[in-house]
């Protein structure tokens, strides 16, 4: 993955989510190309592959493909070229994410291990290695909501559903983005008085959550954490000090109770918590209501403020005051 994004990429983030969602939309092809593909090499598994925050971004298509049977697995591209090597076979689609398409786990996958299956490439560069080798390429825009979108576009041509739904639902998703983003100097404002005295972060969330508190781990300061609600429940809750502030995705109607719940005992004892969602008591960590397998799309956006905020991000020369 290349560096983490600088404040004028997390603006730029709704319109690349927008144009990705209109150039698949526009793609007659695309579709019944990804369908013969699959059909064309008795397709029996599917590999979904990637580096950094983009193997974190795979989360929710993992969950889409398997919930309707299909055999899915991920797994981190270095991690497959070195100790995975069999799961590579003819009939297994590899789905393989790199957004400047020259990630060094994913080209040492494609150029050396060789898969013997179809391969699907999301990347943002055409002439990329990726791009290239693929199967079938898929150019998005840069940014990982467009990221979000492409997979989403993906499990929805999978689970056959209606893909005009499909693009309504990113194109809203957007609007969701650059609402919440237009308020981003007061979010960030909101947000620094609460880091007086923290020295870590923890992200915690469930299901489709879990794409949001990987990247999470990944672009806030260090010894910020990434951690899954049950693991949080057993091994964090009654340690927490006054030096930690715990953000904690709602997530979607299977697990907002649990999640509020999580958030409910981590203020009774006292210690700085925020929910992320819809019904957030800060305005800098509400969010619209939205569709299970998008929540990820505008979950992120308060995580990349943080970060902001917190200075592991590069606001590059954009002032936040």
């Amino acid at each position: 993955m290349p560096g983490h994004p600088t404040l004028p990429e997390i603006l730029a983030q709704p319109d690349s989510l927008r144009l990705t969602a209109q150039t698949l939309a526009d793609a007659p092809f695309f579709t019944s190309d990804l369908l013969t593909l699959c059909s064309k090499n008795a397709v029996e598994r599917i590999i979904l592959t990637a580096e950094g925050t983009s193997f974190h971004a795979l989360y929710s298509l993992y969950l889409r493909l398997n919930s309707v049977g299909h055999f899915c697995q991920m797994v981190e591209a270095s991690e497959a070229t070195q100790y995975l090597s069999g799961l590579f076979t003819k009939n297994t689609l590899t789905i393989a994410v790199s957004p400047s398409g020259e990630d060094g786990g994913v080209v040492e996958l494609l150029t050396g291990l060789q898969p013997r299956g179809p391969i699907l490439g999301i990347t943002n560069s055409p002439d990329s290695t990726l791009a290239t080798a693929s199967s079938l390429p898929c150019i998005i825009g840069p940014g990982d909501l467009s990221t979000f979108a492409a997979l989403h576009w993906i499990g929805a041509v999978f689970l056959n559903e209606k893909l005009s739904l499909t693009h309504k639902h990113l194109d809203a998703t957007a609007t969701a983005a650059e609402s919440y983003l237009s308020q981003w100097q007061l979010h960030i404002d909101s947000i620094q008085p609460e880091l007086e005295g923290i020295d870590q972060i923890l992200l915690v969330g469930c299901g489709y959550s879990l794409a949001t508190t990987g990247i999470g781990s990944l672009i806030l300061p260090p010894p910020s954490q990434g951690i899954h609600s049950a693991h949080f429940l057993q091994h964090y809750l009654e340690t927490l000090s006054a030096s930690t502030l715990t953000c904690i995705c709602l997530g979607d109607p299977v697990t907002a109770i649990q999640n509020q719940n999580i958030f409910d005992a981590t203020r009774r004892k006292q210690a700085k918590a925020f929910l992320i969602g819809s019904g957030s008591d800060h305005p800098a960590f509400a969010l619209s209501p939205i569709s299970p397998a998008l929540l990820p799309i505008l979950e992120i956006l308060p995580v990349q403020l943080l970060a902001l905020a917190a200075g592991s991000l590069n606001p590059n020369h954009v002032t936040t005051h």
